[in-house]
């Protein structure tokens, strides 16, 4: 099996700034891509942002310019570094990782259990 461990919510003022960090462990032959989605009560789960293992990244146009994701392969961790951050962004955050568990094996995505931002004066 595979676990995802997120850390890093809470509550911040707008403006503010937060670093979120999820680290992959378990059976894992290799992860593939890793990544940051959020959802709010009622409404999808939406990516934020997301990083291959050689480090290219992609970010939704809402957070482009104020989040950062990066990741240490050796440590099987992946960040999300939030800045300016507006009241907009609040919502339960859930890393993501793409994982094989053997040389043979297929895909999987594994998800973490969430953690809250709440962006609040």
């Amino acid at each position: 099996q595979v676990q995802l461990v997120e850390s890093g919510g809470g509550l911040v003022l707008p403006g503010g700034s937060l670093r979120l960090s999820c680290a992959a462990s378990g059976s894992i032959f290799r992860i593939y891509v890793m990544g940051w989605y959020r959802q709010v009560p009622g409404k999808q789960r939406e990516v934020v942002a997301a990083i291959t293992s050689g480090g290219s990244t992609n970010y939704a146009d809402s957070v482009k310019g104020r989040f950062t994701i990066s990741r240490d392969n050796a440590k099987n961790t992946v960040y999300l570094q939030m800045n300016s951050l507006k009241p907009e962004d609040t919502a339960v955050y859930y890393c993501n990782a793409e994982v094989t568990i053997g040389p043979m094996s297929g895909r999987y995505a594994y998800w973490g259990q969430g953690t809250q931002v709440t962006v609040s004066s």
